[in-house]
Parts: structure tokens; sequence; C-alpha cells
């Protein structure tokens, strides 16, 4: 008689194999459960925390935070300032955009405890009612916003961009690298383009940038 194959496995064996397999991995999780005292802890359920100290508008914050918190959520959630929006959670929106040590960065993407000593501004930290800043005056007289989520964002990204072509940094779309940039229509949408406004106010935005560079030229 020949010998079966393992093609010639019923499902019935297919199944009682695999139910054995489970039981035998299974084992070492329920040991180490009986030897925490029913609890499968592992070294993920354990948080990581570790103090942070960092100036924000002025102020120095010291933070004992998880490490995995990011900037914004430190912001938001421990020192609620909660101007900087979580609007994409993946970098791509702008909403969260904070000036940390002179650069613009959205804060969503970086952690809190890369950021030790650092100089952090958000949009409370560049005005307050009847003493705003000067681009947050702009955006009101220019109407550069309609619902208000991106307005923070945009708002740190346009101060930060008048200072980097005053640096002379160079944008994708910079001529002559060599020269110092000038704040053309181009340059300044390329500038901002990683600031979206799902309301379209792009216009007026463009207006108020343009007329704060105008005085500060």
């Amino acid at each position: 008689m020949p010998k079966p194959s393992d093609l010639d496995l019923s499902r019935r064996e297919v199944l009682i194999g695999t139910a054995t397999t489970a039981a035998v991995t299974s084992v070492p999780t329920a040991v180490q459960a009986q030897a925490t005292g029913g609890a499968s802890a592992t070294m993920s359920d354990v948080p990581s925390m570790a103090k942070v100290s960092f100036t924000v508008n002025g102020i120095l914050r010291e933070l004992d935070l998880d490490t995995r918190t990011t900037l914004l959520d430190a912001m938001r959630e421990h020192l609620y300032l909660t101007g900087s929006k979580k609007g994409c959670d993946q970098g791509q929106c702008g909403a969260c955009t904070m000036i940390v040590d002179g650069q613009r960065i959205n804060s969503c993407l970086t952690l809190a405890v890369m950021h030790q000593g650092g100089m952090i501004t958000t949009i409370e930290g560049l005005g307050l009612p009847g003493n705003l800043h000067p681009m947050q005056a702009a955006f009101v007289k220019h109407d550069g916003y309609q619902c208000g989520y991106c307005t923070p964002g945009q708002i740190c990204s346009a101060v930060a961009v008048l200072d980097e072509v005053k640096a002379g940094i160079p944008s994708h779309v910079t001529a002559d690298l060599m020269a110092t940039p000038q704040l053309t229509n181009a340059e300044l949408r390329e500038r901002m383009s990683g600031n979206i406004c799902r309301c379209g106010a792009y216009s007026n935005i463009a207006e108020a940038i343009t007329e704060v560079a105008g005085r500060t030229a």
C-alpha cells in the first residue's frame, strides 16, 4: 500500500495540528502571567518617562513626559497651549507649525524629548489680544482665515518665512542661489506650500504676508 504524502492530510488532522501548536506556544505566556500575579506585562507595556525642560514663549517649563510624547501633545495636553492645532497628525497640513530655535517645524512629527533646552514659540507667544504681532494683525485686516483652524500654523510659518528670506535662505523656486531671495508671489507660495487652508483663503494669506514683508524690508 503506498505511503500517504503530506498532501493527503485530512482537514481534521490539520485542525488538530494547529490547535496543538497554539496550546504549546501559549505555555510561556501562561507561566509568565502566573509569575506576575496574572498580569502578562511586557517591556512595551511600561512607559519610559523623562524629565524635559525647554523655554516656551519666554518661560522656562519643566515636564515629566512619556518619551513617546510629541512636541505638539506636550504643548496642548501638558501646558494647555491649544492654539497649535492637530490637523492631520502626519506632517502634511502645517496646522501644528511652531517656531523652534528659530526654525519652523511640524510639531506633530517631533518628540518633545528631542528639544531639551530648546526655545519654542507657539502662536500664543507671538502676540495677545490688544497687542497683536504684525502678522496676526495683517491676517485680521486681510481676512486671511475663514474657519481659523489652520491660522495659528499659517501665522507661525509666515513669520518664519520672512526670517528665512531675510537670512538669504533659498527655496526650491529661487533662481539665483547666490543672490538674496526676493519675496515674489512664486517664492511666497512655494515657502507656504506646507500649510494647507481647507477653506481656500490663500490669496488673502498672501496679501497679509506681503504687507508685513513690505513693512519689515
